[in-house]
């Protein structure tokens, strides 16, 4: 088994053109539920570079991330809803703010302090627009290529999962 924790036959899958057209709904499959996109987009940089690995990523977390909102705006909404009705001062807030949709979203996207995986849900839940909603995603393009360009530096996997796998020194990490 390879240190990344996939073994060698499946590392070599990934980086066939099926392998990577597979990576996309993968990749959706652990946005939508709600797992941290770091590693498998530093993973997508190691086995498809910089600029594959980004069109990937994005792929795959923008479908994942419209499952969420999806699940959010029809399932969960009118649980939401309902609590919200008992905290009119919220309730305002939120009106407020999904006033300003598409900046919101933008801006949130931009922010690393803003989870991913759990904005999908809260703007799923929220006022904010489908269309707003899509067109923000846009704001996760430089994580994206951040995050891919840091796994294609790594280069090899069993040296990004070194990496990851405890301290380094500042050499290393540089």
């Amino acid at each position: 088994m390879d240190p990344l924790w996939l073994p060698d036959h499946l590392l070599f899958w990934l980086r066939t053109p099926v392998g990577a057209m597979a990576f996309v709904p993968l990749y959706a499959l652990w946005v939508t539920l709600l797992l941290p996109g770091v590693w498998a987009s530093m993973l997508a940089g190691v086995l498809y570079g910089p600029v594959g690995g980004s069109v990937l990523v994005f792929a795959g977390a923008c479908l994942g991330a419209q499952a969420v909102f999806l699940l959010g705006r029809s399932r969960w909404r009118g649980w939401a809803r309902r609590r919200l009705a008992g905290a009119p001062r919220l309730l305002a807030v939120e009106r407020a703010v999904c006033s300003q949709g598409l900046v919101l979203v933008l801006l949130t996207r931009l922010s690393p302090a803003f989870p991913f995986s759990l904005l999908n849900l809260a703007y799923g839940l929220s006022e904010v627009s489908q269309r707003d909603y899509s067109i923000g995603l846009i704001g996760i393009l430089p994580g994206t290529v951040l995050f891919c360009a840091l796994g294609a530096a790594a280069g090899d996997p069993r040296r990004f999962a070194a990496l990851l796998a405890g301290p380094a020194d500042g050499a290393t990490w540089a």
